[in-house]
């Protein structure tokens, strides 16, 4: 018998979790498994809670919100002391075939190497068309989902428990899977990167809802570039501590530490508090052929790095989102 337990990101779902809910109990499992799903309503002031109940589902009720707080306390308390894979996923996802969680579990079972298999992320519009302008550049933006397999995709994906225990989340991370992969590849970063520790699962796939609005789509990849600058800030951070792993145990259970850390960090000279990198990447990458596409990216990442850096100015980093 292989006990797995499914935690479920749900911050105010109340909309959707049924719908959730209603793709994992479709799942067809292998004999042999015994499955766990447990919603994890964090911060909720909706009735996520009761809805998840009332479709049928256990639920923890978490007061705090945030998900790399509620990340630790699935992977160090909620979750069952003997589950042998513990899978994570997002509220918000769709689920079309029905083996997706089995191929997740057979696939960790198959390859004892790996600490995380992945689903491929897959925007709806991807799937059902872009019709508007602000759908397509969105769809354009998520270019970088093309390296699925060599990242973590925090809305799904699988780990050995005893691997994902390893871990511990910074409170208040904008972007915690990016952090995640960098923790998982390197062991805490006290060894070289082994990029051999995650893939993608072939095959397997979830959807997810495309941005809407040009305000969603600015605040989505804002988010991006500060997740990513916050973690840059950390990683330098862990790596010059003297003991690093008490520093990313305090990291996990104090929420005024990340903050500390990056008014200690940022911003640095030249680039204040965002590198520029997330500024001119499009323009250093494009041809001469697309240049004038790469031009109107330009614009669109300009308003994003100046909102970043004017977030982070204002202590927006920790717990953005």
């Amino acid at each position: 018998m292989i006990k797995v337990d499914l935690g479920i990101f749900a911050h105010n779902e109340a909309a959707g979790i049924a719908q959730m809910l209603g793709f994992v109990q479709a799942q067809r499992l292998p004999d042999g498994v015994d499955l766990r799903i447990l919603v994890l309503a964090n911060g909720c002031r909706d009735d996520t809670a009761a809805q998840a109940r009332a479709a049928g589902a256990e639920v923890a009720e978490l007061a705090e919100g945030g998900k790399s707080r509620t990340w630790n306390r699935f992977t160090r308390g909620l979750a069952r002391r003997d589950a042998q894979i513990l899978i994570f996923a997002d509220a918000d996802i769709e689920m079309l075939e029905r083996d997706v969680l089995a191929r997740l579990i057979q696939g960790l079972c198959a390859r004892p190497e790996l600490w995380v298999l992945s689903s491929q992320p897959v925007k709806d519009t991807a799937l059902r068309g872009a019709k508007t302008l602000v759908e397509k550049l969105a769809l354009k933006a998520s270019g970088g989902l093309d390296d699925w397999r060599t990242a973590i995709c925090g809305q799904l994906y699988a780990m050995p428990a005893a691997r994902a225990r390893r871990f511990r989340l910074p409170i208040g991370l904008p972007v915690e899977d990016g952090y995640l992969r960098a923790m998982v590849l390197t062991d805490n970063l006290t060894a070289p990167e082994d990029v051999f520790r995650i893939d993608g699962a072939e095959g397997v796939r979830h959807i997810y809802a495309s941005e809407r609005s040009l305000g969603a789509l600015i605040r989505h990849q804002e988010r991006i570039v500060i997740g990513s600058a916050v973690n840059a800030a950390l990683f330098a951070h862990l790596t010059e501590a003297s003991k690093p792993r008490a520093e990313a145990r305090l990291l996990a259970s104090d929420p005024q530490a990340l903050g500390r850390v990056l008014a200690a960090r940022l911003p640095r000279f030249p680039q204040g508090y965002v590198p520029l990198h997330f500024l001119v990447k499009r323009l250093a990458r494009a041809s001469l052929k697309r240049l004038p596409i790469a031009v109107i990216g330009f614009g669109f990442d300009l308003i994003v790095y100046i909102k970043a850096q004017i977030r982070m100015m204002r202590g927006g980093g920790a717990g953005f989102w």
